[in-house]
């Protein structure tokens, strides 16, 4: 059986959430107001729909115990805080608990595509029996956009590997969803459906360029790929 001393952990918590220390207990939105104003540093949480979800991080050791509070900050926002508090055997680098605290959205913007792309949440049944259908039905259709969409990223032909054109962005799963619906019930010509993709691809590409572009502005040492 695992004792907490042999978890490794990054667990978000509230802001009164009360942690030990060689005063006493205190909560975890106090400890951040006592900490001093330098030593954030800002780190990526993980790539996003827009780019990497940036925020300004802070490591405290509360002494008391091996457990560390771990504070997010929004760059945009500065009042909007978050509280993680981690626990590990070995030290640990600030980026890598960044990125760990930063799993959870993968996980969460999973279950919102399943929503929004293959009716997860868009049942109305009251057994156990047609619930589980509904659920493994939805998933395979997910999972088969997934795939799709990955082994798209690269068109493999004859010669070797080419990327997509460069005024367009790579075939979303939403996309490939799409296509698939007009391909599978042809009311137009296949050249049709890929002149309307590609249209919609090139207004997205020009879409995330600006987002890039704002992002330069306002760090301009921010490496982008535009």
């Amino acid at each position: 059986m695992l004792k907490d001393n042999d978890l490794i952990y990054v667990m978000a918590v509230s802001c009164d959430q009360r942690l030990a220390t060689t005063r006493g207990p205190m909560r975890a939105d106090e400890l951040a107001r006592s900490a001093p104003r330098k030593g954030r540093q800002r780190l990526s949480a993980g790539p996003g729909s827009k780019g990497h979800r940036r925020y300004d991080w802070l490591l405290l050791d509360p002494g008391a115990d091996e457990h560390l509070l771990l504070v997010r900050r929004s760059i945009s926002k500065p009042t909007e805080l978050a509280y993680y508090i981690c626990h590990a055997r070995h030290p640990v680098p600030l980026a890598e608990l960044a990125r760990v605290a930063g799993s959870r959205w993968a996980v969460e913007e999973t279950f919102q595509f399943a929503k929004n792309e293959t009716g997860l949440d868009h049942y109305q049944v009251r057994k156990y029996d047609a619930w589980y259908r509904h659920i493994t039905l939805s998933m395979l259709a997910a999972a088969f956009l997934a795939v799709t969409a990955h082994a798209e990223r690269v068109v493999t032909t004859k010669g070797g590997t080419s990327a997509p054109a460069k005024d367009l962005i790579p075939l979303s799963c939403n996309e490939i969803r799409r296509l698939w619906a007009t391909l599978t019930r042809p009311d137009h010509p296949q050249a049709h459906a890929d002149h309307w993709s590609d249209w919609r691809r090139r207004h997205q590409t020009g879409a995330r360029r600006s987002h890039y572009q704002r992002q330069r502005i306002k760090h301009p040492r921010l490496p982008l790929p535009y």
